[in-house]
């Protein structure tokens, strides 16, 4: 509140200067403390600079009545900053009474609010929030790579499982995979990819593990969910962090070899995305095990959307952990702990399964009553106790950044390949639909939205082998990746049409469309992470001084409370001011003379986001401080805001992934409609905060400091988006950039690779069907509506080659079978088809009512 008010009175203390007064004197004295204000000086170097500035200006400036206002107002506020470099005087006067009405203001906290707050690591997402982010430390990460042992597995026990799915004989007709492949996913490491080499897994980089998983998306979801679950949050990840030496020595190695299948168990039908409030108890108690009686737990727990449940050996529980005779000696409420149960032990109900819309990856409830267990299926032991939240998301924030978008990620590269390909092997009126505007424009969007999916997954993945974990945005890339993932998928139903729409062998899109609402949903409903989850988190744990503030404030001991909060206190006044200004000034300026690292096409992109930065920073620290906690409530203003740091952190995750490629110039109008749509959208965001501030007079301060020419940016252009769509509808570098690791292989089972050289041929066969067009078509010599016959009349007339007449059948071969769409008998269709009305069907009577009212 007091930047925002000194920022009010600067403001209006500099506009009557320059009206009133006026002179290139006073303009160069206001564009000099802007400038001491821009560059963040301590308060004690400012105050130094502005008192040599404020004697030289008050000796040579104008000695009219309205500049003795002004100089008399500036002395004042030199006076006031002279006493607030007093510290004991400041402490007295400004930092007490305001950390006490600053305690009012925060928010409450529960204790799974704290640890879910304090888990993970800031990263590039904390940049964002200083206002000026210092891109060297972002171009400086490595870029991801993987090793030969990765790529020599994603070339071949990825490329032949992959060669193995069936997907309409898995989703279809079986309803499961099939036992080979449950076979292969075990024996051949599919389950330990995060499982340490010293008990027998793969242990590869997140990089690897996200690439393997958007491999098997752009072949089958079902199989790739499956993959997902043992090698993200769940007992082998839990084990290897926080288990015990005989824990892990135990699981981690049958894991590894699939003897094991896991699942972990966390939400029920009381406790969804509120998982820290789950019902599920466990008792310690003394009970019988294994012939003798041994101090356990005694667990009652319904829980559901349990992915693997059904066929899982052992279950990793989350539950909520009493000791009311206190026989640990602590605390009754010990809190949420996490436990390994084996499937068999008696009083666990198992092996049913939910049906996640016709996606048939295994996925079921779980329900225990009177559940007996030992204390040592604890994970991590007694000593963990009461640890299971922390434990759970600080691994969350390292398996939301893996999973889910890595998924997304590889479903929208096969639905661009394919829609790309498609578009172009697919003509109407005499044209191929890849070259119609409105197709170009949905096909630009795909492109681009999936180049940003693509660069948030491997970029923050490589952040992640670099020591990471981005509590952040972890929860950005869940949120914004599986929407855009959605987009991806609604615009290729959108392009293929009815061929999307026609279930069977052939349709290479429906299941995957069809499941696309399973990953908006899962770890933490989409709805949830961007209400509460972005914004709600990062404005504490990125900001440079909230959270200083509130442990500060909290101290129990005062004196050094209050000297921590004084620190932090007035050094987010000076955050917020020279926010102010830089928002301003860049906002003016449209950043044209903001520093960054690079040259050439992009430098401009990368000015952009250092202004919505310095935007954001200022906007999020007027809305902090005047609305308090009343903030957390204001969900769609908080979810806006949230929305502004995810674009500006995909936008830098875009110039990053551009710069790890090496910068290729064919990739720039990519890189260019990503960017700028990612920036059209931070702005709309801001706009729509600023507008529904319910502190209007403070909304039009913020708005003078943020638009002050308006808002300047626009949406992507539609020529841009020609270009784009031009460069995967087409045989290009940039398309299998884009693409590179999808299952492509030209196999006869794999539409991906038939479509890739269907297009291949549509490029030889485009001069020959030109060719008819043109001297049969049109000469009248060929009238033939469809293309065999054409071919026929163009080689009897001698327009075409026997061999060109060959070459253009096989194409069109080709084309027609890709274009198929299926068909079935009833009996085929439905789990308990209804037989078939014997004789001829009644005949329907007419409605007297309805044929007089007609």
């Amino acid at each position: 509140m007091i930047g925002a008010a000194v920022s009010l009175l600067l403001v209006l203390a500099a506009a009557f200067a320059l009206t009133r007064i006026g002179g290139v004197l006073t303009l160069l004295f206001v564009a000099a403390v802007l400038f001491l204000t821009y560059r963040r000086l301590s308060l004690l170097a400012f105050t130094i600079t502005f008192s040599v500035l404020l004697a030289a200006y008050t000796l040579l400036g104008a000695s009219s009545a309205p500049a003795g206002v002004w100089k008399g107002f500036l002395w004042l506020l030199l006076a006031g900053l002279w006493l607030l470099n007093l510290r004991t005087l400041r402490r007295a006067l400004v930092t007490r009474p305001f950390m006490k009405a600053y305690l009012k203001l925060l928010p409450s906290m529960s204790q799974t609010e704290r640890e879910a707050l304090e888990a993970g690591t800031v990263w590039w997402d904390g940049e964002l929030f200083t206002g000026a982010p210092r891109w060297q430390k972002l171009l400086a990460t490595q870029p991801p790579r993987l090793s030969a042992a990765e790529q020599e597995f994603l070339d071949g026990p990825c490329e032949e499982l992959c060669r193995m799915i069936d997907d309409w004989h898995i989703t279809h007709e079986l309803g499961d995979l099939p036992p080979q492949v449950w076979e292969y996913l075990k024996t051949r490491g599919f389950f330990a990819m995060i499982i340490p080499r010293r008990y027998g897994g793969l242990e590869f980089s997140a990089y690897a593990h996200s690439c393997v998983l958007a491999k098997l998306a752009s072949r089958s979801a079902t199989v790739s969910s499956t993959v997902a679950v043992p090698n993200s949050l769940g007992p082998a990840e839990l084990l290897n962090h926080y288990g015990t030496e005989e824990q892990k020595n135990h699981y981690l190695p049958r894991l590894a070899r699939g003897e094991e299948v896991p699942c972990f168990a966390l939400t029920g039908p009381r406790a969804g995305s509120d998982a820290g409030s789950i019902p599920d108890t466990g008792i310690v108690c003394r009970g019988p095990w294994l012939g003798r009686e041994v101090l356990g737990l005694r667990l009652n727990f319904s829980k559901r959307y349990i992915t693997l449940a059904p066929v899982a050996t052992v279950i990793g529980l989350a539950f909520r952990m009493f000791d009311p005779e206190r026989l640990l000696g602590g605390n009754i409420d010990i809190g949420i702990t996490c436990a390994l149960i084996p499937r068999d032990t008696p009083g666990i109900s198992i092996g049913r399964r939910h049906f996640p819309l016709n996606a048939p990856f295994q996925n079921g409830p779980i329900q225990g009553h009177d559940v007996f267990v030992p204390l040592d299926f604890i994970i991590g032991g007694v000593e963990r106790a009461g640890s299971g939240w922390r434990m759970l998301v600080e691994q969350l924030s390292v398996g939301r950044c893996i999973s889910l978008p890595s998924n997304a990620t590889g479903g929208a590269k096969a639905g661009v390949w394919a829609t790309g390909a498609y578009a172009r092997i697919r003509s109407q009126f005499n044209t191929p639909i890849s070259r119609f505007e409105g197709v170009e424009a949905v096909i630009a969007r795909m492109v681009g939205l999936t180049y940003t999916m693509d660069a948030a997954r491997s970029v923050t993945a490589g952040a992640i082998d670099g020591g990471e974990k981005p509590s952040v945005p972890a929860a950005m890339l869940k949120y914004h990746v599986t929407e855009m993932g959605r987009q991806v998928a609604n615009d290729a139903m959108d392009v293929h049409g009815g061929k999307g729409i026609c279930l069977g062998p052939n349709n290479y899109l429906g299941r995957a469309y069809e499941v696309v609402p399973v990953a908006i949903t899962v770890e933490g409903a989409n709805l949830l992470t961007r209400n509460l989850m972005i914004f709600g988190q990062g404005a504490i744990r990125c900001h440079p001084f909230v959270l200083r503030e509130m442990n500060s404030a909290r101290d129990p001991d005062r004196k050094a409370g209050v000297a921590a909060f004084d620190a932090a206190l007035f050094g987010h006044i000076g955050f917020t001011l020279s926010n102010a200004v830089r928002s301003l000034l860049m906002a003016l300026t449209h950043a044209r003379f903001t520093r960054v690292p690079v040259r050439g096409p992009t430098a401009r992109y990368y000015q952009h986001i250092t202004r919505f930065s310095a935007s954001f920073a200022f906007a999020v620290d007027v809305a902090m401080l005047t609305l308090g906690g009343y903030l957390k409530k204001k969900e769609s203003l908080s979810a806006r805001l949230g929305d502004v740091l995810s674009y500006m952190y995909l936008a830098s995750m875009v110039l990053k992934h551009h710069e790890d490629q090496g910068r290729k110039d064919e990739d720039l109008p990519v890189v260019e409609w990503a960017c700028r749509n990612l920036l059209y959208q931070a702005q709309e965001q801001l706009h729509g905060f600023l507008r529904n501030f319910p502190n209007r007079p403070l909304a039009g301060v913020m708005r003078a400091l943020i638009f002050p020419r308006g808002r300047v940016y626009s949406a992507p252009h539609d020529r841009l988006g020609r270009t784009v769509a031009a460069l995967v509808s087409n045989p290009t570098d940039a398309r299998e950039r884009l693409c590179q690791g999808i299952y492509w292989a030209p196999d006869p089972g794999n539409p991906l690779g038939l479509l890739q050289q269907a297009m291949l041929l549509a490029v030889q066969m485009e001069p020959l069907e030109r060719r008819i067009r043109v001297e049969g078509v049109k000469t009248g010599r060929v009238t033939a509506l469809d293309l065999p016959g054409r071919i026929a009349q163009a080689l009897a007339a001698g327009i075409i080659t026997p061999a060109e007449a060959q070459a253009l059948r096989s194409y069109d071969d080709k084309v027609m079978a890709l274009i198929r769409v299926d068909d079935f008998d009833t009996a085929e269709l439905g789990t308990h088809s209804a037989a078939p009305p014997a004789g001829p069907l009644p005949a329907l009577q007419p409605d007297a009512d309805f044929a007089r009212r007609a």
